[in-house]
């Protein structure tokens, strides 16, 4: 099974929150951050504009972004962990 996003929405894998303080110290699940970042796995084919012409995605798949703390509708595929989101949550890409 696989996931095709419509529209202007996105799927997203969140990339794990590290497991430890730069000193060292172990954190327990309950003391790590929610994911902010995450690997672009699907994107939608755009949404229309005024004209109705489509205005493609500025995302790609393997993009690396930034997103809203608590943005987006997480779902269980495959028994992988994702986020759905629409492209106007999502902050920003980082670049190399």
């Amino acid at each position: 099974m696989s996931l095709k996003p419509l529209h202007n929405n996105v799927v997203l894998e969140p990339i794990a929150a590290e497991e430890k303080t730069a000193g060292g110290i172990l954190l327990p699940d309950t003391a790590k951050e929610k994911p902010i970042q995450a690997k672009v796995i699907a994107t939608g084919e755009g949404v229309r504009d005024n004209q109705g012409s489509i205005v493609r995605s500025s995302l790609k798949a393997g993009d690396i972004v930034i997103y809203a703390k608590w943005g987006g509708t997480e779902i269980n595929v495959n028994g992988k962990d994702l986020v759905v989101m629409k492209e106007t949550d999502i902050i920003g890409i980082l670049e190399n």
